[in-house]
């Protein structure tokens, strides 16, 4: 049983685009591995930028700068 966790952060995925994911990543795999889509679990996660950090600092930190 395939489990697939994408981390994304918060900022407007729409409900159809999460959708699109799950789908695309069952799909694949299928395709890959031959996977049963059946028993394929992914689980979108997603996080607000204050608590997603690079390089020590947040995610809303850095694009306030313009990174």
């Amino acid at each position: 049983m395939p489990y697939v966790n994408i981390k994304i952060t918060r900022e407007g995925a729409t409900p159809d685009q999460k959708a699109e994911l799950i789908r695309g990543v069952t799909r694949l795999l299928q395709d890959v591995l031959g996977k049963n889509p059946q028993t394929t679990v992914v689980v979108i996660d997603e996080v607000d930028t204050d608590n997603w950090g690079i390089g020590g600092e947040s995610v809303t930190v850095r694009r306030k700068r313009g990174q």
